[in-house]
């Protein structure tokens, strides 16, 4: 999952700092969930879902189909 989040982000050329100002968290927190340092929270995900425009099955690697 880790790695999804992380490739999602760079496949948008998005810093972390970016991102994170876009999810409305600190780039801190976003790097722990990037690393897996923490869980990413079910808000997070909605969040990181609806930015990207995936599925949060796909962000959960629970499928290769991002919609």
């Amino acid at each position: 999952m880790k790695d999804r989040v992380k490739d999602l982000r760079e496949d948008h050329d998005l810093t972390q700092q970016k991102l994170a100002e876009a999810l409305g968290i600190t780039q801190r927190k976003y790097s722990y969930v990037e690393t897996g340092t923490q869980p990413l929270t079910a808000e997070l995900l909605v969040k990181l879902a609806g930015f990207y425009g995936v599925t949060t099955d796909y962000i959960l690697c629970l499928t290769d189909k991002p919609n």
